[in-house]
């Protein structure tokens, strides 16, 4: 029987998924930072032979990873240089030429992926319809290309302006360049952003180049090692958009590939809401390094055209650097297992944002960590059990998890559990925190929805979080501690295309925006159909529109049929029913305007019914019994302890209750009631 291999790397572990029909195996491994195929390689090996699954039995694998992130936020990629229009070099460093931080004098930009002395302008310039106004200089592109060389640089951004209109001068320097800089990586603007806005277009390509050569080359090496343990179904790769796309396509747009995980486990969490017909919820997955938060609404995950990676100040917004890619909205706290716990110049406690990651570590996993951290405080409040974690590939230390609360525990005048209890609380508030500020910039909230926890950590703090954040019903899915994976191989194979192209629609144009769309369609079915042949493609368009004089644009959906020439009134109804639902109001007799165009393509991946209703049945004896400090209360429960595998759809009961398995534990605390529905889920109801 054919299978099918998931692969999520992660600041602190590798999840491996691997799915055989209605069967399923997960492992996870300590990421290995150095060499991320090694740990990728390790869970591949592991879970085959645990599953008795031969290699050529695996008939796709489907990998999400941080790389792409992590070189950007370390600053680890290549050595990169930008060739842009004469006198526009400094664009990148001008940014949006305003304080993201009004009154901090103190106040530090990001610095730019290339510095100045890389960024080289040459002699050409395109309007903003596309005419040439003034020709490339092809012999200033050939003395910058020397330079180049001489500076050894490994990868280049190509960004001129207007040519998102028109293409030509960055094609004919791309040549010139790969004619001169042989086994240089080049990215074009007019490839990977093409549309208005320069700096934003800029600094996306910059992105793309910098880290292409890394992940060009992790990405072959790693399609060859699958090919060596004699897999030989392809590799696909997750995007930040949430859809998977072919090795070759990430190889040229990596900057793609930025907060793939994340988006796998968004894509798990609206599977998981349809299945319980949820149509408000929040996705909270919490691993080891980060904690990630994303609104579901009628099913549908919030998205967003626009990424900021690498912030100086970690969560204020224009302090990072902007990516302008397909990507699903969330907020993201450095608030994960492995988060750091200190107390402040005020004698306050802190975690986060910084990470014991998988090098060395918790002090609990014994491997040379110090200092206290997340899991050092779930270990000692006896939420975990030291011979379970991780599948028992990591067992735990509760004596210098203890030890290294200790550190607090003194100040606090405490001991270790109660300065556990106090990171415990602190975590979940600067989650909940993080989850309100979220909800109300996006003019939504958060009671009343259903919380969707997974990740190795969420589950262990679901309960507390959702108590604080409104929230009557927590649902832990089925293989909740590897669950962005799991969303893996249930996202569709898909691809986005954008362009930009300016028109008022009191000069609506039918026959060049069809023939616009025509070629958009063709340029998207290009990347989607190697990997997904004779599949059902579904197509969906958007318009970013705005009334004229405004800056910026919202997005506005479109039929998926030629436009024919009195459309134009469509897309004002269209736009003005959108406008309303943001604004409160539209505005009358304002001219309207479109600017850009996008066209999405994906396989069907319908969402399945919800689950059905099953008889109450009486849950099994407990396995045991363990004390758990309560940090909501300060009391010591005796918490009853029940293994996952042992529940039964129907199966009921209150806690204090632990549910232990290989990847997660998830704490039932006093006044929720846990049960289990028709499809193996432990939902969580608050009593109280």
């Amino acid at each position: 029987m054919s299978s099918r291999l998931a692969v999520d790397i992660g600041g602190t572990f590798t999840d491996v998924v691997l799915e055989t029909g209605a069967t399923s195996h997960s492992i996870k491994v300590l990421t290995t930072p150095d060499a991320p195929e090694r740990a990728v390689l390790e869970g591949v090996r592991s879970i085959l032979a645990e599953a008795k699954c031969r290699p050529q039995d695996v008939t796709l694998v489907v990998h999400g990873t941080t790389l792409a992130t992590n070189a950007l936020i370390e600053r680890k990629g290549a050595r990169t240089a930008l060739i842009t229009t004469e006198g526009f070099r400094d664009s990148v460093e001008m940014a949006w030429e305003h304080r993201f931080e009004q009154y901090d004098i103190y106040m530090e930009r990001p610095q730019p992926l290339v510095p100045r002395d890389l960024r080289f302008g040459v002699p050409e310039r395109v309007a903003s319809d596309g005419a040439v106004l003034l020709a490339l200089d092809e012999a200033a592109v050939r003395r910058v290309a020397a330079q180049l060389k001489a500076e050894g640089i490994e990868a280049v951004a190509v960004c001129f302006l207007h040519s998102f209109t028109n293409e030509a001068h960055e094609r004919r320097t791309a040549a010139i360049l790969a004619e001169e800089l042989p086994g240089v990586a080049i990215s074009l603007s007019c490839e990977v952003c093409p549309e208005i806005r320069e700096y934003e277009r800029t600094s996306t390509t910059i992105a793309n180049a910098y880290v292409l050569p890394r992940m060009a080359g992790y990405l072959g090496q790693l399609e060859a090692d699958l090919k060596k343990e004699g897999i030989a179904g392809p590799l696909l790769l997750m995007m930040s958009s949430g859809g998977i796309t072919t090795v070759d396509t990430a190889r040229r747009y990596p900057v793609r590939l930025v907060e793939s995980g994340p988006a796998g486990g968004a894509i798990l969490a609206r599977t998981v809401a349809a299945e319980n017909d949820a149509r408000r919820a929040v996705a909270f997955d919490m691993g080891g390094t980060t904690a990630k938060l994303t609104l579901l609404d009628d099913l549908e995950l919030q998205r967003s055209r626009q990424f900021e990676v690498a912030r100086a100040y970690r969560f204020v917004q224009g302090s990072g650097l902007p990516v302008r890619i397909p990507v699903i909205e969330l907020v993201e706290i450095g608030a994960g297992g492995g988060s750091i716990a200190r107390l402040d110049a005020l004698g306050r406690i802190q975690v986060g944002p910084d990470s014991a990651g998988s090098v060395p570590g918790p002090a609990s996993y014994g491997r040379g960590g110090t200092e206290p951290t997340v899991t050092d405080a779930d270990t000692a409040l006896g939420r975990l059990d030291p011979r379970r974690f991780a599948g028992g590939a990591i067992p735990l230390h509760r004596d210098k998890a203890e030890a290294a609360l200790q550190s607090l525990a003194g100040p606090l005048q405490t001991d270790a559990q109660g300065a556990a209890a106090g990171v415990a609380e602190i975590v979940d508030e600067t989650m909940a925190s993080a989850a309100r500020v979220h909800a109300v910039e996006n003019g939504k909230d958060t009671a009343d929805r259903a919380l969707i926890a997974f990740g190795g950590a969420a589950p262990l703090h679901a309960a507390r979080l959702a108590r604080k954040l409104g929230m009557k019903q927590v649902i832990v899915p089925v293989g909740a501690g590897v669950g962005s994976a799991f969303g893996f191989l249930r996202a569709s194979i898909a691809y986005e295309v954008v362009r930009t192209r300016h028109m008022r629609l009191d000069m609506f144009d039918a026959k060049m925006l069809n023939e616009l769309f025509a070629a958009m369609r063709a340029e998207a079915e290009a990347v989607v159909r190697p990997a997904a042949p004779g599949e059902t493609l579904v197509e969906s368009r958007q318009a970013f529109m705005r009334y004229r004089g405004q800056g910026h644009e919202i997005a506005v959906p479109l039929p998926n049929e030629p436009f024919a020439t009195d459309a134009a009134r469509e897309l004002r109804r269209r736009f003005e029913v959108t406008y309303e639902q943001v604004f409160g109001r539209a505005i009358p007799k304002l001219e309207v305007e479109a600017l850009t165009w996008t066209l999405s393509l994906a396989t069907d991946r319908p969402l399945p019914s919800p689950a059905k209703t099953v008889a109450r049945a009486a849950a099994p004896a407990p396995s045991g019994h363990r004390e758990v400090l309560d940090p909501a209360t300060g009391h010591r429960e005796q918490a009853a302890l029940y293994e996952r595998n042992a529940l039964k759809p129907g199966m009921i009961f209150d806690g204090p209750a632990l549910i232990v398995e290989d990847g997660t534990t998830t704490v039932v605390p006093n006044d929720f009631t846990a049960r289990i529905n028709q499809v193996g889920q432990i939902v969580l109801e608050d009593r109280a």
